[in-house]
């Protein structure tokens, strides 16, 4: 098998690796001629929160080649950390100037796999510069990719667009000391509800006017228009679950690459996170989050 790229957008791609991070120790990347698919679901990750995302290749990559006997895909388990260690290196545009280039290689080091990158350009003095990391990896068996299988969720009940990831961010970090399960509810007119409550103390966080964006499914529907009517809910009538706040914060991680995440909440079972690389008119690509609902124990 082959792979060489390069890396045309190193901080996007950063960002990508930096938002799904502290997930787990190692995550799944799939190559395609067309994607590339981070997956994290190898581990038991904290509340079960699993990522599954397709990046478009032409999107992070340019003289993209890949080769294999398996369809032309190549399928990796990685360490994100690692990887992030190694993009951070090109990602500097402190030391670096814009004609850096990033090159990055399917390469075997003393018998072990890796993913290799070689690193090139002119820092601010003018002094040329050439780096290489080599990212240890292990190359998946065809088999074992078949069963890769992303969770079953029921059919949302509600969609909503979020207000800036950032801002959620710093609200939830105020309410983590409060409990270790928060609500998020939301319904089809444009009202979302964070909430924690316990024995000793009750808060609400709410937006209104929020954006309840028309999701592909929606148009699948076989009802005929007089029977999705008569279906419709009350679009005041809030629907939630009850997700780990670890979980959820480890999601907000995302803020560094998102300009348009929708929820999707499916009620008491789980909520659905689709955080947009780039515009969502033309995204070039999305990291699809699971957060399971919280079991009381």
């Amino acid at each position: 098998m082959r792979f060489r790229a390069n890396v045309e957008d190193v901080g996007s791609f950063f960002k990508i690796i930096q938002a799904i991070e502290k997930l787990q120790k190692r995550c799944i990347i799939k190559f395609t001629e067309s994607h590339m698919h981070i997956i994290c679901n190898h581990d038991v990750s904290e509340g079960g929160v699993q990522v599954w995302s397709q990046v478009k290749v032409q999107s992070i990559f340019s003289d993209y080649r890949i080769q294999s006997n398996s369809n032309n895909e190549i399928t990796i388990l990685i360490s994100p950390e690692a990887l992030l260690l190694a993009l951070r290196s090109a990602w500097n545009p402190a030391s670096l100037d814009s004609t850096a280039e990033t090159v990055m290689k399917l390469a075997k080091k003393n018998d072990q796999a890796a993913l290799s990158f070689d690193i090139s350009g002119s820092m601010s003095s003018g002094r040329m510069v050439r780096v290489g990391h080599d990212v240890r990896i292990e190359v998946m068996k065809p088999s074992d990719v078949k069963k890769l299988t992303e969770p079953m969720c029921p059919e949302p009940d509600v969609h909503i667009l979020l207000p800036p990831l950032q801002k959620l961010r710093t609200i939830v970090e105020r309410l983590r000391p409060l409990s270790d399960v928060i609500a998020v509810r939301c319904n089809n007119n444009g009202k979302l509800q964070i909430s924690v409550q316990t024995e000793s103390v009750s808060v609400d966080t709410q937006w209104s006017g929020c954006t309840n964006p028309k999701m592909a499914q929606e148009g699948a529907s076989q009802n005929t228009n007089a029977d999705a009517e008569a279906e419709k809910p009350d679009p005041d009538h809030l629907f939630g679950v009850l997700i780990s706040i670890k979980s959820f914060i480890k999601f907000l991680n995302s803020h560094v690459l998102s300009s348009t995440t929708i929820a999707c909440v499916c009620q008491g079972h789980c909520v659905i996170l689709y955080v947009y690389i780039g515009d969502f008119a033309d995204a070039g690509g999305v990291l699809t989050f699971y957060i399971p609902a919280h079991i009381d124990s």
